[in-house]
């Protein structure tokens, strides 16, 4: 018995509608694009990927221009190491969609050869911006402090790392500063907890704003904080910034109708050169300079480290 050839092209045309459905489901498209006339094939998954109008010229220039610079780079990257090596790649890249919405894309990129030459390159593309979007919550929660929303400890000490060795500023930290609020159990047990939560979140305002070129600002636990300083780099003159600190940190709070005083003790601890210390010497010492702030009658700055002099508030 002969098969009908109008089954045969209906079964073919279901399965290929079935597996643009399973791709359309997906969030994936596939691409070509042929090497010597970069032109362009999509199909309907990259168009949604991109937010292109299919009405448009698909023109490779106008696509790339799409691309955020460093995933620009890294695509370009990519794409001449598989057009040198033969060998498939993939990575994820950041773009702007023709709408002007950021997305994030997993890219693959294989090569097709004809004789000893690539012709072509292809490959697919899928939206996985959503699962861009869950792993940077992720490390934000990791990562930050949840009442604040400064730096937590662990990533506090992991970045000390980053601004010691940030080639581009020159890898320089001048100083790790602890500050503690005065009083702060007094205020829980007067006002409550909430007020001393809007209490905390204001000074990491406070530190955030007057600290927002500094190498980094972090809340340590309960109500002490730390910053890294790249500048100022003399002592005299972090010492003077510090001051100032204290007297940003004095101005009263209101919380729900209430005055709340606030001051805080300073100890910093000068990094000095060689400046690539460990971060646990550092915060011994600075431990030490808050201490003695504290000692001296609270609401005072204290450093130590070469050439370093107590500054009383």
């Amino acid at each position: 018995m002969r098969e009908d050839p109008a089954a045969s092209v209906s079964s073919d045309e279901v399965r290929l509608r079935l597996y643009d459905q399973a791709l359309n489901a997906a969030r994936i498209g596939v691409w070509e694009c042929d090497i010597e006339t970069e032109r362009l094939s999509w199909t309907s998954g990259v168009y949604e990927i991109f937010g292109y109008p299919m009405a448009n010229p698909l023109r490779r220039a106008n696509i790339v221009d799409l691309y955020i610079d460093e995933s620009r780079r890294n695509m370009e990257l990519a794409r001449a190491e598989v057009i040198r090596s033969g060998r498939p790649v993939s990575l994820d890249a950041e773009i702007r969609t023709w709408r002007g919405e950021r997305r994030w894309m997993r890219l693959w990129i294989n090569a097709m050869r004809e004789g000893e030459r690539p012709a072509r390159i292809f490959g697919c593309k899928q939206d996985v911006t959503s699962d861009r979007h869950v792993i940077e919550s992720l490390r934000q929660q990791a990562e930050t402090d949840p009442l604040t929303g400064l730096a937590n400890r662990t990533i506090f000490q992991v970045r000390y790392r980053e601004v010691v060795d940030d080639s581009l500023n020159h890898g320089f930290a001048s100083a790790l500063v602890l500050i503690d609020l005065d009083g702060f159990k007094d205020l829980n047990d007067t006002h409550g907890h909430l007020a001393g939560d809007a209490c905390l979140c204001e000074v990491a305002q406070r530190l955030r704003r007057a600290f927002h070129n500094a190498g980094l600002v972090g809340r340590l636990g309960g109500d002490e904080f730390a910053i890294i300083l790249r500048a100022p780099t003399a002592p005299a003159r972090i010492a003077e910034v510090l001051q100032q600190t204290l007297v940003m940190l004095s101005r009263p709070m209101f919380w729900n109708g209430l005055r709340i005083e606030v001051s805080a003790s300073i100890g910093a601890a000068l990094v000095g050169r060689p400046h690539r210390r460990r971060i646990a010497d550092l915060f011994a010492e600075a431990d030490v300079a808050l201490y003695r702030a504290k000692a001296a009658g609270r609401n005072r700055v204290h450093l130590v480290g070469d050439d370093a002099q107590s500054r009383a508030a």
